[in-house]
């Protein structure tokens, strides 16, 4: 076997400098798509994640109602503030803040 024929497992793991360039990379790809984006949509995208997060919370047991609470409020005031300038979802976002509103006040009722 020569020189050339073998390569150290030291040679499969890239470098320090190659994994900061990877990742540099990757980063500036997410930039460029969240970029070409509409904001709409990536707004509403944040929004479920507020909604996501306090079913999370919700579903914990025991439940974490000042979790949940933060996040439901969040949701709330961006929905309201930003209302029809969520655009189509604008009737999606009411209703989820509904349902995860009614979710929570009978899980705090139990409580």
């Amino acid at each position: 076997m020569t020189s050339d024929d073998s390569t150290s497992p030291r040679d499969a793991v890239p470098d320090d400098a190659t994994a900061l360039s990877d990742a540099q990379d990757a980063l500036e790809a997410a930039r460029q798509r969240i970029a070409e984006a509409p904001a709409q949509v990536v707004v509403v995208n944040h929004l479920m994640g507020f909604y996501e997060l306090a079913a999370i919370h919700l579903s914990s047991v025991p439940p974490k109602l000042d979790d949940a609470s933060l996040a439901i409020d969040a949701l709330a005031a961006l929905v309201e503030k930003l209302g029809d300038r969520l655009g189509d979802d604008i009737s999606t976002m009411r209703d989820a803040l509904s349902n995860i509103q009614m979710v929570y006040v009978q899980m705090k009722s139990k409580a």
